[in-house]
């Protein structure tokens, strides 16, 4: 078989075609790693590669679901032993730093029998919503390349746009994994929380509110990986309940009439909407209405709640202080400010002078903020909430990491994400529509449901991939490539 077209396959398709042998692991992994030679100078998405190895990995075999399939990992996080271990932040990159441990996911997705090809452009400790670090540079949007591939998982996103992998690993905080599907047409599946272990490393971050997952082109993808990626591991501060059957199998699997609520506009006053986002997530509802589902404009009232974004920013600021504090002990030494970028200056300066109490009082608030969000789907019955990922398209280059304003600028951006990080729910984004004027952009259309049921996204998330096939729309410099 043609190594040419490989791209073109989603993870299950390839791990298919090894199986049955009418392509090699190699091949497959040499055919990935010209696509990234060829189109990474484009779009700057991989920031480190482990070509050779990853050869020598394929040429001796793997077993497992995915056997033979190459990945990406996000610099951001996901340690893999001996590996960089940069955190999007030059002073890691300069001590050429590596990992001295490998994530438990992270051997999860190798036990799978998936091949890592490299690390993955992400913006400094992950607290911008697009990727464009000092540190490596600006990762572009395959769709439009003076555009925003969005944050903090923008490398793993535009990877998986443009073909370079069928999967990248990702990470969200406040909409990571979410953003960059949205902006460059992919799946995003964001899972609860405690559904996969941050250990060694961590037992958590961001107060509970970030979690690892994957960036994807198919919906089976998304199963597949998670089902690979989940499960408690030793000592972990959470564990989300098992679920009945493995994700891949609620594929196509039916799901009935659903109760759906539907958020169309920002409720918070610093978020700005874009009429062309808005009509889409309004066509999508009336798709659903029209298929027998109740539909209604609904949406849990706290997410009007102002004070969301202080106590978020709260946590925030404060878990960036102590990871610089992190990186102090990484390297044996003292960093200054000065040697970190400008919005996370401003984040160490601030979490340096917060107090204690009112940290402890900011994750008190957030919880019980959590148990409102939850209770439209727990306790008035909803099955599912529709929003946008963004209440705007993707922004130009340079518009959010802007060192005066950008900080300020990402507000206008997150009216639907963290909020559902804080309440630990799965969340989803679906490429489930265009802009109609050039440059055409992707709109990603968020599925929000009940904590622990990732099994209704991937059921709905399958209804919608047949209703409205995306599999084969591919950015102009994909198919170029």
């Amino acid at each position: 078989m043609s190594e040419e077209g490989l791209w073109r396959y989603d993870a299950t398709g390839l791990a298919e075609l090894v199986k049955s042998k009418q392509v090699s692991a190699l091949e497959v992994v040499d055919a990935a790693i010209a696509r990234i030679e060829q189109l990474n100078p484009v779009v700057n998405a991989v920031i480190a590669d482990r070509f050779d190895r990853a050869r020598d990995e394929a040429v001796h075999g793997s077993e497992g679901p995915f056997a033979g399939v190459p990945v990406l990992l996000k610099d951001l996080g996901a340690a893999q032993e001996g590996e960089p271990f940069w955190l999007g932040s030059a002073v890691l990159r300069k001590a050429d730093f590596r990992a001295q441990v490998t994530s438990y996911y992270v051997s999860s997705l190798i036990e799978a029998g998936f091949i890592v090809l490299g690390r993955t452009n992400a913006p400094e400790f992950g607290t911008n919503i697009t990727t464009e670090p000092v540190s490596t540079g600006v990762t572009r949007n395959p769709w439009a390349l003076e555009y925003s591939s969005g944050g903090s998982s923008g490398g793993s996103g535009a990877a998986v746009a443009v073909g370079m992998v069928p999967v990248a690993q990702g990470s969200d905080g406040g909409g990571s994994i979410r953003f960059p599907a949205s902006y460059c047409g992919l799946v995003g599946l964001k899972p609860s929380r405690g559904r996969v272990s941050k250990g060694p490393l961590a037992g958590d971050g961001w107060a509970g509110s970030t979690i690892d997952g994957a960036l994807t082109r198919t919906i089976r993808d998304a199963a597949g990986v998670l089902d690979v990626m989940s499960g408690y591991r030793c000592g972990d501060p959470y564990a989300a309940p098992a679920f009945a059957r493995p994700l891949t199998e609620e594929v196509g699997r039916e799901f009935g009439s659903l109760r759906i609520g539907v958020l169309d506009h920002p409720l918070l006053q610093a978020a700005t909407a874009d009429p062309v986002v808005t009509q889409a997530v309004r066509r999508i509802a009336d798709l659903l209405s029209e298929h027998g589902h109740q539909v209604v404009d609904a949406w849990p009232a706290a997410l009007a709640e102002e004070e969301f974004q202080t106590r978020f920013v709260d946590v925030v600021k404060g878990s960036i202080a102590q990871q610089l504090r992190s990186i102090e002990r990484m390297l044996d030494r003292e960093v200054s400010l000065d040697e970190i970028e400008s919005d996370n200056r401003v984040f160490v300066e601030l979490g340096r002078k917060l107090p204690a109490y009112r940290y402890i009082e900011s994750v008190d608030w957030l919880q019980s903020y959590a148990r409102r969000v939850a209770s439209f789907f727990e306790i008035d019955g909803y099955d599912l909430l529709i929003t946008p990922v963004a209440p705007r398209l993707p922004p130009r280059l340079g518009y959010l990491s802007d060192p005066r304003h950008g900080l300020d600028r990402q507000l206008e951006f997150l009216g639907f994400t963290g909020q559902f990080n804080v309440s630990g729910q799965p969340t989803i984004s679906l490429p489930l529509a265009m802009s109609d004027q050039e440059p055409r952009l992707p709109i990603g259309i968020q599925l929000v449901a009940a904590y622990g049921r990732e099994d209704l996204l991937i059921r709905v998330g399958s209804w919608f991939e047949s209703a409205l096939a995306w599999a084969d729309r591919w950015p102009l410099l994909a198919q170029e490539g």
